[in-house]
């Protein structure tokens, strides 16, 4: 969004407010707010044509529960951060955001319409010639919808606004509501009041007449077909500071792509693809972990063809303690063969397979038999710190773990890419590592490569040098599923579940700065702000074929943590 977009509702929103005057309006404005602030109530305002909305409270209560995360590094950053910005907006004013706005903004709604379409190369009248008008690409339509929960606050503050220097605006009257046009930096924006509940505001003149439009009684967001269902949906996180609502996720991606001048039309099968997804709702919440995401979309269960499976996670106690990313789920070769029919709809991807079919074949190897083909129980990916052998120099190396029900075409597949090995010079040899027989790719005077073996009779792994094979194959004290940061960072998303993404931020950013020591050092803000997370987590659920889950966590450190 461009910045003039963002800052627009601080010099127009009390001009806005000045719909009547005199001790008729003190008197009306004396009366209860009500219920304003509700995210149904200010989509009845957001025409019907709005592709997406966003939600976003301004319960003191719901935010103030940030407060007990972070280090007294970052609380102090942040302080700051918000104090420069205060300043920034009412730069040459008197105005506070603490005393004059605060008080009376309720709720917040960001609703995205389809942008204008793009408008053909016109003809140059002083030439003969067509002189073809590269466009700028159309951006989408913002309009905000701000609920007044303090009426008499929201007056005196716009007294105070229009007694701004730098504040000029003039009224219109549109279907008996007046639109206030405030003039800022030569660049105009447009508000109205209505029903004296919600302050309308938008860079375009338009999209606040289709909000008076939709007041008078056109269709609403709120009315259009699948929204009044999310909007109403309770997405399950405590403390909610924000709410995404996209009844239609096929035609948000389409109205988008048909406003571009550089976008191609969608071919069939792809827009088959995004029909998978009614609709989208999602919410941003704070609990005693951190900040919380959960996103719910609604699917066609006649077009997902996708087959969703829970895994058990007994795979992560595989990797070692100190493991700091992974990545885990279930069912490589059932994923492949769903991606396998589906590249029959696309010519160009399904050549691409045949391409690497056909490669693979000149060194005896089966794509979908012997890579994908035995991978049909629970698999993770994970990185290992390891500052030995090969990998002294990179600091970790990463390890790739599957159980199997056909233990022997896995032994097969491993066994031809040994040979392939040899034939370009690899020293292939057997090592036993914590009474397990494992095979290293060795490099001379470094160590192992790559190494891989089995960890018991269904699990094989496969791991980039010899260092992380052994931290694998060792008997370990600790497993990552017994680390207090895992368990803190992943125990309480929703189970059963598809697999897990997990991030040891501590671990990760000393990584980074051993990189970055090399080059341009991290900024003591941004390793203010990283060491105040503990970790990043997600996962994925679907109940059945008709709905999926996404949750996400920000794992934070109290503000006890040092």
């Amino acid at each position: 969004m461009p910045e003039r977009k963002s800052k627009f509702l601080i010099p127009v929103i009390g001009t806005a407010v000045l719909v009547t005057g005199g001790v008729v309006a003190y008197m009306y404005l004396k009366g209860p707010a009500g219920d304003i602030s509700d995210a149904l109530g200010s989509a009845k305002l957001v025409p019907s044509t709005a592709i997406m909305a966003t939600y976003i409270t301004t319960d003191q209560q719901a935010w103030s529960n940030l407060q007990q995360f972070g280090t007294p590094e970052a609380q102090k950053l942040l302080t700051k951060g918000l104090e420069d910005l205060n300043q920034d907006m009412f730069k040459g004013s008197d105005i506070s955001y603490e005393k004059d706005i605060k008080p009376w903004v309720g709720g917040l709604m960001f609703a995205m319409l389809p942008p204008n379409p793009t408008k053909p190369a016109q003809l140059n009248e002083s030439s003969k010639e067509a002189n073809p008008v590269i466009p700028s690409q159309p951006e989408p339509k913002i309009l905000m919808v701000v609920g007044i929960k303090d009426k008499i606050s929201a007056l005196n503050f716009a007294k105070k606004l229009k007694e701004q220097k730098n504040v000029k605006s003039q009224e219109s009257d549109y279907k008996g509501e007046k639109i206030t046009e405030t003039i800022e930096n030569g660049k105009p924006t447009y508000s109205v009041v209505l029903n004296n509940s919600h302050l309308v505001l938008a860079p375009e003149k338009q999209a606040v007449e289709n909000a008076i439009d939709t007041f008078k009684g056109q269709p609403s967001f709120a009315s259009k077909e699948g929204a009044n269902s999310i909007l109403s949906k309770n997405v399950d996180v405590k403390n909610t500071l924000a709410q995404i609502y996209v009844p239609d996720y096929a035609g948000m991606v389409q109205q988008l792509i048909a406003a571009s001048p550089q976008a191609k039309q969608l071919p069939p099968q792809t827009l088959s693809q995004l029909k998978q997804i009614k609709s989208v709702v999602a919410g941003v919440g704070v609990d005693d972990a951190g900040v919380r995401l959960k996103a719910i979309a609604n699917l066609d269960p006649q077009l997902n063809k996708f087959q969703y499976q829970t895994t058990p996670a007994n795979i992560v106690g595989q990797f070692p303690v100190d493991t700091f990313a992974l990545i885990s789920g279930n069912g490589i070769s059932r994923g492949w063969t769903s991606l396998v029919e589906q590249s029959k709809d696309y010519p160009e991807f399904k050549q691409a397979l045949e391409q690497v079919r056909g490669q693979l074949k000149f060194v005896n190897l089966d794509l979908d038999k012997d890579i994908f083909g035995w991978m049909d129980g629970e698999f993770a990916f994970g990185a290992v710190p390891s500052n030995q052998g090969v990998l002294a120099s990179l600091g970790f190396g990463g390890a790739l773990v599957f159980d199997t029900g056909d233990r022997k075409t896995a032994e097969a597949t491993f066994t031809k890419l040994d040979n392939l090995a040899k034939t370009q010079n690899i020293n292939v040899a057997q090592r036993n590592i914590g009474g397990k027989n494992v095979t290293e790719w060795q490099i001379p005077q470094q160590g192992a490569l790559l190494a891989h073996g089995w960890l018991d009779q269904d699990t094989i792994f496969l791991a980039i040098g010899g260092p992380v094979a052994e931290s694998l194959t060792v008997a370990k004290k600790s497993s990552l599923d017994n680390s207090d940061t895992f368990k803190a960072v992943t125990s309480s998303l929703q189970k059963p579940n598809g697999g897990y993404f997990y991030l040891d931020m501590d671990k990760t950013v000393s990584l980074v700065t051993r990189f970055a020591a090399q080059g341009q050092p991290i900024s003591p803000e941004a390793s203010a702000v990283l060491s105040s997370i503990r970790g990043f987590s997600a996962t994925a659920t679907s109940p059945d074929k008709s709905i999926s889950q996404l949750e996400m966590l920000l794992a934070l450190k109290p503000t006890t943590a040092k």
